[in-house]
């Protein structure tokens, strides 16, 4: 059975308990602060289950937050031209953990290394450090991901690398603490999100194949 806290935060909650024991020994309330990181690092670190929408044609968010920006780009590596762009805030009251939009082979991974402006700024797209993987699907269809540091994000992780496959809404990383994530799609896709609107890694359908 899968825990609904990933590992990370085992490790990080872990070691902040440990500091507020030792810590309140000389002052109870740093020792109340530590526990109290202790307990939000297990609040950020969950890991629910989704339930997955199923279609050939659906494309899923790879991500839980706020749509901040659907928009067109000229070129996109991987989809080698011009791409719709879907992208979505992370706040750290979100779940962090990235999920495949499609199922099918990963393709292409690449690592950027980079600032960290906040992640709800579009400069961030470009700017800060970021990690894409690119996912080819049934018949060739492809699609871009890319995994973006936020101001208080310092880690990206991302357990796929090219050769291995994914079904929708497989989970492949996450982002510690505030970040951005971005989907690009080919531009028959028919975008199904807007500005503004919650969506859920996994089980909010962002898009559909034509």
């Amino acid at each position: 059975m899968r825990s609904p806290i990933h590992r990370e935060g085992f490790f990080i909650g872990g070691s902040l308990f440990a500091l507020g024991l030792i810590s309140s020994t000389i002052s109870r309330w740093l020792g109340r602060l530590f526990y109290l990181g202790a307990a939000f690092t297990m609040y950020f670190f969950r890991d629910p289950e989704r339930e997955i929408p199923q279609g050939d044609s659906l494309i899923l968010s790879p991500a839980d937050g706020k749509v901040v920006g659907v928009d067109s780009v000229e070129h996109v590596p991987f989809i080698d031209g011009p791409a719709k762009r879907v992208s979505i805030f992370l706040s750290v009251f979100n779940v962090h953990i990235n999920r495949a939009p499609i199922k099918g082979k990963i393709a292409y991974r690449h690592y950027t290394p980079g600032k960290f402006l906040p992640a709800f700024e579009p400069k961030a797209s470009v700017d800060n450090e970021q990690n894409a993987i690119g996912i080819e699907g049934p018949e060739g269809y492809r699609v871009l991901v890319k995994q973006i540091a936020g101001l208080i994000a310092r880690r990206i992780l991302c357990w796929k690398n090219p050769g291995n496959t994914v079904e929708s809404g497989e989970r492949f990383g996450l982002i510690r603490f505030g970040s951005r994530t971005e989907i690009y799609l080919p531009l028959d896709a028919r975008i199904e999100v807007r500005l503004g609107q919650r969506v859920y890694g996994g089980s909010s359908i962002i898009a559909r194949r034509s």
